[in-house]
């Protein structure tokens, strides 16, 4: 199958954060304080955050179709976000806190 590579490069540029560095992230109020949350109380950044550090420990040949679909999500998620950078310093931002979310620290 082509293009499962590409998927899965430009998941691994997008996400700057390692696993550890993640579920830190994730356990913290700031983390969880951002996104529009769902009807278990967790945001969609959130739940995809976890999402991702599974995605990250995985083995390539373990990928379904299914986390090949989130990897592109989260890659779309980012790019869309980059894009709507606030100006001045972004480090305690819900911007920042909610691309962390998604795995990526722009302060990185």
């Amino acid at each position: 199958m082509s293009g499962n590579g590409d998927v899965e490069a430009e998941f691994g540029e997008v996400v700057n954060m390692t696993p550890k560095e993640l579920e830190r992230w994730l356990d913290t109020d700031e983390s969880r304080s951002v996104g529009q949350k769902g009807d278990g109380g967790e945001s969609t950044g959130h739940a995809s955050g976890r999402r991702i550090v599974e995605l990250l420990r995985a083995e390539s040949s373990d990928l379904t179709d299914d986390d090949r679909a989130h990897m592109n999500k989260v890659v779309g998620y980012v790019h869309r976000h980059l894009a709507q950078r606030p100006s001045g310093d972004i480090a305690d931002t819900k911007w920042r806190y909610s691309l962390m979310n998604w795995g990526h620290d722009p302060l990185k």
